[in-house]
């Protein structure tokens, strides 16, 4: 950082306290362990780590093959768009958002009512991420509900490819259909491995299973060159413990576990690593966000850091009943944190109502959150131009910069403007008929879904995705 650039820092973990957390996954991992259930993948690790760590389905791992997979992984990954244009770098420094992920309602914006997800709202749904410059990446926004059951994971996932060239978080519900979704994507648009721009997402299953489904998926990904995503979701309480440090240290063990499977797969693999860290209400039966898991958040984006590994965090999404206070204070606590940061991913933007269902105004809203927060991670400089001692000088007391040079440079970019919210005095607002926020939410919403295009190759993709589903259609 440049010495004249003031910029906002946000630390957690001392390097002792990272020290610790390190260490206390590593006596998870080689006391308790983790339940593998993928036969061939134990076959492996057997191989690697020897047959005294594998009892069964319990597989225990050394400290020293964790730091062997530590080694192996890559610090930066290059993702692409479908184009094949180089679109970020993980690893970069920077935090990259998403919106997403695998809602069962969609939530109309002109009358907040849930309908189940459709075909068509995945296309508006991705269309819309896809034209707000701050969602680098789309992830499966919901599950596809209006078609057969067995074909909603192609369908959906086709929807997503035709509709934008945006990289893509991918997320298969139904573990048959993983495969032939990246069959169907290398139909349409070729190899997948050489420029990424797919990148699977894989969890485990808390506390600390290696699921068949997840680990044989994760083993397809690999061999076909793409990044994966391994995040493990919490419900502290349930299926973590209720204290941060209890959880912190079983999903960090968790994460260690995945990233050791995905080198023995593939030394050198690409693996973006995160979590979840949810609570969980036992008198509503509901999971939550708790303000600890941002502090959890951060907590796994430090020790990512330390492992010089890419980070996938949350965008703490699913709270609220749709874009509302209950929403809006809980994106803002988790994205102002976490662009502090600076330097992972934060595919899920978007859903609600514990995560079941998704509105395009979260998208539209929690946009300018992203906007306002990156601008406050950027800090603002500080120097002899920018101090401008000699305006202030000749304005003296009681003087006026309003014909300043600095303030005819810098009064289009010298501070915020909302695209969604127009700042009105009162007089304005009366005559504007005393408008809501959220009527020009989402009054905004649709006009920018209906302006959302689709990519030029879109029928073409589209045509050819339905004939390679139909040859599927049982």
């Amino acid at each position: 950082m440049s010495p004249k650039n003031v910029q906002p820092q946000l630390t957690l973990l001392s390097e002792e306290q990272i020290a610790q957390a390190h260490e206390y996954a590593l006596r998870i991992l080689r006391t308790t362990g983790t339940r593998v259930d993928s036969e061939p993948a134990r076959r492996l690790l057997e191989r690697k780590l020897g047959a005294a760590c594998v009892d069964g389905e319990r597989v225990r791992f050394p400290a020293e093959v964790v730091e062997w997979a530590l080694r192996a992984a890559p610090s930066k990954i290059d993702i692409y768009d479908r184009a094949g244009n180089h679109a970020f770098q993980l690893g970069d420094g920077r935090t990259h958002f998403g919106v997403g992920v695998t809602a069962l309602y969609y939530q109309d914006p002109q009358t907040n009512h849930l309908r189940p997800f459709s075909r068509a709202d995945m296309r508006n749904m991705v269309r819309l991420g896809a034209s707000l410059p701050h969602y680098e990446v789309i992830s499966t926004v919901g599950i596809v509900q209006d078609v057969p059951a067995a074909l909603s994971d192609l369908y959906g996932s086709l929807e997503m490819l035709a509709n934008t060239t945006r990289p893509l978080v991918l997320l298969v519900s139904d573990e048959e259909n993983f495969t032939p979704v990246l069959e169907m994507f290398e139909q349409l648009v070729g190899d997948l491995g050489e420029k990424p721009f797919v990148l699977p997402y894989f969890n485990p299953v808390s506390p600390l299973v290696m699921n068949a489904g997840t680990v044989d998926k994760m083993q397809v990904a690999i061999e076909r060159g793409l990044p994966v995503i391994v995040s493990s979701y919490s419900m502290a309480g349930a299926s973590t413990p209720i204290t941060p440090a209890g959880t912190l240290s079983l999903l960090l063990a968790e994460l260690l576990a995945g990233l050791v499977i995905s080198q023995v797969f593939k030394e050198g693999a690409p693996v973006i690593l995160g979590m979840l860290p949810a609570y969980f209400d036992m008198k509503t039966m509901v999971n939550f966000y708790d303000p600890q898991s941002f502090l959890l958040n951060l907590a796994c984006a430090e020790m990512m850091a330390h492992y010089n590994l890419p980070h996938c965090g949350t965008s703490g999404s699913g709270t609220g009943w749709g874009m509302d206070f209950i929403s809006a204070d809980t994106y803002w606590m988790n994205t102002l944190t976490y662009t502090l940061k600076r330097g992972g991913l934060a595919p899920f933007v978007g859903d609600t109502l514990t995560s079941k269902a998704i509105s395009p105004q979260t998208l539209v809203y929690i946009h300018e959150v992203i906007d306002q927060s990156l601008r406050f991670a950027d800090g603002f400089q500080l120097d002899d131009s920018t101090a401008v001692l000699q305006e202030i000088e000749k304005a003296g007391p009681g003087g006026s910069f309003l014909s300043a040079p600095s303030t005819r440079r810098g009064f289009r970019s010298g501070y915020y403007l909302s695209p969604v919210f127009p700042r009105l005095s009162l007089e304005k607002w009366q005559a504007a008929g005393e408008p809501t926020a959220e009527s020009v939410l989402r009054e905004t919403t649709l006009r920018q879904m209906s302006a959302a295009p689709a990519p030029e190759d879109h029928d073409d993709l589209m045509s050819k995705g339905e004939r390679f589903i139909a040859r599927r259609n049982p």
